[in-house]
């Protein structure tokens, strides 16, 4: 949500009788309340599944071709905007006295997060994020060692494609130089990166004007994540959070949306902080960080996932980025293409789109304008969908006659829609004919 958007529903709060915190129960309500910590879309990559746990390739089928989306990996913070205004608000704070020993701490901790994110730019890749990188292509060179000797063999060309946004960029080339890594002799097959905005940069493209119009000034939009952030748990937690740092005195002049505001800064501070290996969870209790990551996830949600039953403004953009996946697969099938892989990276509100038109896990239900996003009635969530670095992976296998694909999301195995016959029950193989049938190619 843009901070305009997230200011005015703010704003919006009306001036609550603050209570003591909702107990458990009433943070579970909403599935919000776990005590594991959540930093949703924020979240550092792990695989979802290991190598020797995937299922073996029919016989007589080797691998031809590899493909895949991949969000950029951990990264800083977009800009200074939070830092600067919870380090406002603490500094203020201890001119009055105000602070708590707990408020104390939390200061040198932003500028030292503020700091790091401004070493490297802020929204550039961390060093955990090229880390992500690496180790993806470590691993995706050890599930398909064939593939890549077949690669260097022939020298078969490695495409790569990128947004255009300096993460996008590094995160390709911490990929690449994990290929490189594991086998030196891809160096010479692995080709420049070039810019594809249309394909993996689209949610900010002419074409999407009216998705974009969408996100800035859809009256149900706007209207359900203000209904959302204005519910009495938001400022409920916010007093939580902001009387652990702040001084009784000091924490009585400031208003609702004061603390509210404060609260979802040092929420979006501490779920940038594993990019750069540190943790704030000390200054945010887990029960209160679960409902301020539930904000988070409704509004990635609304913006970026399924969003409202019936409309598909959400997602419909992402078909072309679709369509290339089939094209690619289809070109090397038929003969027409002689590319061993094609990488792309993206962000997560590419990501986001894809997955639910691919109708991968957690993904696809949409909610009613009357029955507004919950973790209790939806499973959506951003730490499972697009955390840093997700990807999808396809890869292409033949016989010489039939050719398989086998899908990976966050290098899980993982079904095509339930529309797709595997070539047996229970098989992650899919005859790329039967795909093609099933998408309506």
């Amino acid at each position: 949500m843009t901070r305009t958007a997230r200011a005015g529903a703010a704003l919006a709060l009306t001036l609550l009788v603050l209570v003591a915190p909702a107990t458990s129960g009433a943070a579970q309500a909403h599935g919000a309340g776990s005590g594991k910590p959540n930093f949703t879309t924020k979240t550092p990559y792990e695989p979802q599944e290991r190598l020797r746990d995937y299922q073996a390739v029919p016989r007589g089928f080797t691998p031809v071709f590899t493909e895949t989306v991949g969000r950029h990996g951990s990264r800083a913070m977009s800009d200074s905007e939070d830092g600067d205004a919870v380090l406002a608000v603490l500094q203020r704070a201890a001119g009055q006295g105000g602070l708590t020993r707990l408020g104390a701490d939390l200061v040198p901790q932003v500028q030292a997060l503020l700091a790091a994110g401004s070493a490297i730019g802020y929204g550039n890749l961390a060093e955990r994020g090229k880390r992500e990188q690496r180790d993806i292509a470590l691993r995706l060179e050890q599930r398909l060692p064939r593939l890549f000797a077949d690669i260097d063999a022939h020298q078969r060309p490695i495409e790569v494609q990128t947004s255009g946004v300096t993460r996008a960029v590094d995160s390709a080339d911490a990929f690449t130089q994990g290929l490189i890594a594991g086998d030196p002799r891809l160096a010479g097959r692995i080709q420049a990166p070039v810019t594809n905005k249309d394909l993996l940069y689209f949610h900010k493209q002419p074409q999407n004007a009216d998705y974009q119009e969408y996100a800035d000034n859809d009256p149900a939009l706007l209207a359900t994540l203000e209904r959302i952030a204005d519910q009495p748990r938001t400022a409920q937690v916010a007093r939580h959070v902001d009387a652990r740092l702040f001084t009784p005195a000091f924490l009585a002049g400031l208003s609702t949306e004061e603390q509210v505001a404060f609260a979802r800064s040092v929420f979006e501070l501490y779920s940038v902080a594993p990019a750069f290996y540190q943790d704030l969870g000390r200054f945010l209790p887990d029960e209160d960080a679960a409902w301020l990551a539930y904000l988070d996830d409704a509004e990635e949600f609304y913006q970026s996932g399924p969003a409202f039953a019936g409309r598909d403004i959400t997602y419909r953009m992402a078909q072309p980025l679709l369509d290339d996946l089939f094209a690619q697969v289809e070109a090397k099938a038929n003969g027409t293409s002689d590319k061993g892989a094609v990488l792309r990276f993206t962000h997560a509100e590419e990501v986001e789109p894809l997955a639910v038109l691919l109708k991968l896990p957690g993904s696809t239900k949409a909610q009613p304008s009357t029955q507004p996003y919950t973790y209790r009635n939806n499973p959506w969530r951003g730490a499972s969908v697009a955390p840093m670095a997700a990807n999808i992976q396809w890869d292409l296998y033949s016989n010489g006659h039939t050719h398989l694909v086998r899908m990976f999301y966050n290098e899980r195995e993982t079904a095509f829609p339930p529309a797709c016959r595997p070539i047996a029950k229970g098989s992650a193989f899919y005859q790329l004919a039967e795909l093609r049938r099933c998408f309506g190619r």
